[in-house]
């Protein structure tokens, strides 16, 4: 009788193991190729088990019995990457823009963009609606990271900056972007004196507040860094602290206009020391390539059939004769300087990478910044990074795994892992061998929300009515 007992109870545990009901997800992408950019591998035939905006399980599939989903996208023959991040774009040009700023989100994930970084505007209520939209999955567009307003000088180059001429103001500038709950904060140098640029940063710092931007003229560079400065927009700041000329230009013409002398002094030695400075404090810099080479060519390349301009509102199409009128002047100046710092910017690339730098791949796309486009424009930033000497894996560091970096969010973004945002896309062909791979994008992914390569069309589609 008990033998018997012992058998019934084996008999009803093996049935009760073998009849649990399979695990349950919103979405699995089966058959995928695994794209690890850190790693500079691929993992083959893998499933990705997705829960609203979280991967729950990354597993081989020969295992994928054992789960069921309500949506599940076949990945056979294609390779499933994070999402590229653009580092710095901008939503700006005042409320006459607001629409023409929010139909252009879905662009950047017809090119496989899941996260921006807005580097500040004049439209801050509005960009911060959208993001809570698209977090919410009622909007159409990638991830957004915002600045808010830009903090500036008494004589703010862009509308909507908070004024900083004291160093109350700096408190109280900040009390309001800690209000806003922005991410970051971006300064600028229209008008803002050195002095309150290293109070900002100081204050910033004590508040646990990332900062980066515009450097004034007169400030240094290293100064900044070592204030807790944790990034620079462009390359200005840093290609001028490699002058042995820097010192005395900076006492004498501390403006633009010292460039053509800095260009022409650069120093390599002087350069190799400040970039091991920097990448000691774990500086990021974000070249902007790819919008030099742009302006440095306005009077020369017609954009009129560019392809993506049919996307751009009239209004915003507006701003961009600004940089068309400067570029004719300095033309007819006989005014090279720009297509000269380009060319030592790009020549910088590779040794600031090496030195440890933390590059960040950014478009500098948006209203006033002629024909360079969302979307777009960070293809050709990488492009661009690629061309200077990165190999495709580097390159796609600067964007993918540099920009969560910068916001200290690698536990969440930049591998396809367990509990990483289900921020993705998936392409054609693998990006660690051809970067232009980037340019087959069968869908994205948002938070586990599929746009498949029919979603995107239709919205690009639906973009130039």
């Amino acid at each position: 009788m008990m033998n018997l007992l012992k058998s019934l109870v084996v008999v009803l545990i093996f049935i009760s193991c073998n009849s649990e009901t399979p695990k349950q997800f919103d979405l699995i992408i089966t058959n995928a190729t695994i794209v690890d950019v850190l790693g500079d591998s691929l993992n083959n035939s893998q499933f990705i088990a997705i829960s609203q905006d979280t991967i729950s399980l990354v597993d081989n599939m020969s295992n994928l019995g054992k789960y069921k989903a309500n949506q599940t996208l076949d990945a056979a023959n294609k390779f499933v990457m994070p999402g590229l991040w653009d580092n710095h774009v901008h939503f700006r040009g005042g409320d006459t823009l607001i629409e023409e700023n929010k139909k252009l989100l879905p662009l950047f994930l017809a090119y496989g963009i899941t996260n921006v970084r807005d580097a500040g505007g004049d439209i801050t209520p509005s960009v911060l609606k959208w993001k809570q939209d698209i977090t919410n999955k009622e909007l159409n567009g990638p991830t957004i990271f915002t600045s808010g307003p830009k903090l500036d000088g008494t004589e703010p180059a862009w509308p909507g900056s908070l004024i900083v001429e004291s160093i109350e103001d700096v408190k109280i500038a900040l009390d309001s972007l800690e209000h806003l709950k922005v991410d970051y904060v971006k300064m600028y140098d229209g008008s803002l004196e050195k002095e309150f640029f290293y109070e900002i940063i100081k204050q910033a710092e004590a508040r646990g507040l990332k900062t980066t931007g515009h450097m004034p003229l007169s400030a240094n560079i290293l100064t900044a860094t070592d204030l807790g400065l944790d990034g620079t927009e462009h390359m200005y700041y840093v290609i001028k602290s490699c002058s042995p000329m820097a010192d005395s230009l900076t006492q004498t013409n501390p403006t633009y206009g010292m460039f053509p002398e800095i260009v022409k002094s650069y120093d390599p030695e002087i350069a190799m020391s400040i970039f091991k400075k920097l990448a000691s404090k774990g500086a990021f810099i974000t070249p902007t390539l790819h919008i030099g080479t742009i302006l440095s060519e306005l009077t020369e390349v017609d954009h009129k059939g560019d392809s993506l301009l049919n996307y751009i509102g009239q209004g915003i199409q507006k701003t961009y004769h600004g940089r068309i009128k400067s570029a004719k002047k300095a033309k007819l100046q006989g005014n090279t300087s720009r297509s000269q710092l380009g060319q030592l910017a790009k020549d910088m690339i590779l040794p600031l990478y090496n030195s440890g730098v933390k590059l960040l791949a950014g478009s500098d796309s948006g209203a006033f910044n002629s024909f360079v486009y969302p979307g777009e424009s960070l293809h050709l930033e990488l492009q661009s990074l690629l061309a200077a000497g990165l190999t495709p894996q580097q390159t796609l560091i600067t964007s993918i795994i540099n920009g969560p970096e910068f916001f200290e969010l690698s536990e969440f973004y930049g591998s396809i892992a367990e509990n990483k945002v289900a921020n993705l896309i998936i392409l054609d062909g693998n990006p660690l061998e051809d970067l232009k791979n980037l340019n087959n994008i069968r869908a994205t992914i948002i938070k586990g929300k599929v746009y498949d390569k029919k979603m995107l069309d239709t919205m690009l589609r639906d973009l130039k009515k």
